[in-house]
């Protein structure tokens, strides 16, 4: 089988020269068919020539970002089996034979490097980014997607060329390693780890933010799962200022609170519904039975309806309020739960009306795609 190495650069000038040799030297080794493709992500310091000099092939990408340079190195690729490995002298070209093998073997369809159960060399990674940032994202992507690995961001790996076909990557910056690693536990691809040594960085700046590609790689996650983040709390706020509302008798600042958080929750639960429609719309997350019953076009007419009836409930509600005041002579009323009750059905059927709105545009969207 023919194995492509797919190596993301961005000035590694003193480094790349030394990975591409390390990845030939062990193609050697294994008599293995191999190419190296280096993919130049807007270098300034000569590093594609070098690439060149040692025998890789270079292509260029110019949008710059992690996930771009892999996504540009995949279409490139030929080879049965691709590798994945950064350019900077980090991670170690020789134990390809240990990610090829349980591909080879029929044991696995996605290898992923491990740092944290191999060894992590003094200075190549920061205490908290090793006992905090990593663990945890890991953890938090176990615990939401059902996988068992102990290190999501290692960027060794390797992967065969058909079941990465399967994946759809579509993103451009850090998550993209969330983004794999997820892909690949939802389309059943068989993972496997292996211990790695992890060295530190011999030339150039550190291409990592550490706060802000750890919320990318988080927010990535939540995309697929939008219980966590909007239905359940959203579920919850909604279920809370609705009891406040039936429930608190002629506690009238309660019922207020109740009546804001209900429209507060109604509308984090819009929110849900709508990342539910765009990521299957976009083809990040496939579509369940909830989201195939919205995804019908006809959604618009169904949701105005259903916001048409509520908003008329509250406004019926409103009108016997405003005829009991006129009776009366426009004298002061005591009507605070009617009126709490009228303005909260109004303003959740008119949510209902826009977001369906809203809705409809998405799909148009998808319509004429």
């Amino acid at each position: 089988m023919k194995v492509s190495v797919v190596m993301p650069c961005l000035n590694e000038a003193e480094t790349v020269g030394m990975c591409i040799d390390e990845a030939k030297d062990t193609f050697q080794k294994l008599e293995i068919d191999g190419e190296i493709i280096v993919v130049d992500n807007g270098s300034a310091d000569g590093s594609a020539e070098i690439a060149m000099k040692h025998g890789a092939r270079v292509v260029y990408e110019p949008e710059e970002g992690y996930g771009n340079a892999y996504l540009c190195g995949f279409q490139e690729a030929r080879g049965d089996i691709i590798v994945m490995g950064d350019a900077d002298g980090t991670y170690p070209f020789k134990t390809m034979p240990e990610f090829i093998e349980p591909i080879l073997s029929g044991r696995a369809d996605f290898v992923i490097g491990s740092r944290l159960k191999g060894n992590i060399l003094p200075g190549a990674m920061p205490w908290l980014h090793r006992c905090i940032g990593n663990p945890l994202l890991t953890k938090t992507l176990n615990a939401f997607f059902g996988t068992n690995i102990s290190d999501a961001h290692c960027g060794m790996r390797a992967i065969r060329k058909d079941a990465l076909g399967k994946l759809n990557l579509k993103t451009s910056g850090m998550e993209f390693a969330s983004e794999m690693v997820i892909k690949a536990a939802k389309n059943g691809l068989r993972i496997k780890e292996v211990p790695i040594t992890y060295c530190p960085r011999k030339s150039g700046m550190p291409k990592l933010h550490s706060t802000l590609d750890g919320w990318r790689h988080l927010r990535f996650m939540f995309l697929y799962k939008h219980a966590a983040l909007f239905l359940a709390p959203g579920f919850l706020i909604f279920i809370t200022g609705l009891s406040l509302i039936l429930f608190s008798k002629t506690r009238y600042h309660s019922m207020i609170l109740g009546s804001l958080l209900a429209i507060l929750g109604f509308q984090v639960i819009t929110l849900w519904l709508h990342a539910k429609i765009y990521v299957a719309i976009h083809g990040i997350d496939t579509p369940d039975n909830v989201t195939k019953l919205f995804l019908k076009y006809n959604s618009l007419e169904y949701g105005m309806l259903i916001g048409s009836v509520i908003f008329l409930a509250g406004a019926y509600l409103g009108l016997r309020i405003v005829l009991v005041w006129i009776k009366s002579g426009f004298a002061e009323l005591f009507e605070i739960r009617n009126t709490i009750l009228s303005s909260t059905f109004a303003i959740i059927g008119i949510q209902i009306i826009f977001a369906s709105i809203f809705l409809s545009v998405l799909l148009l969207e998808k319509k004429e795609k």
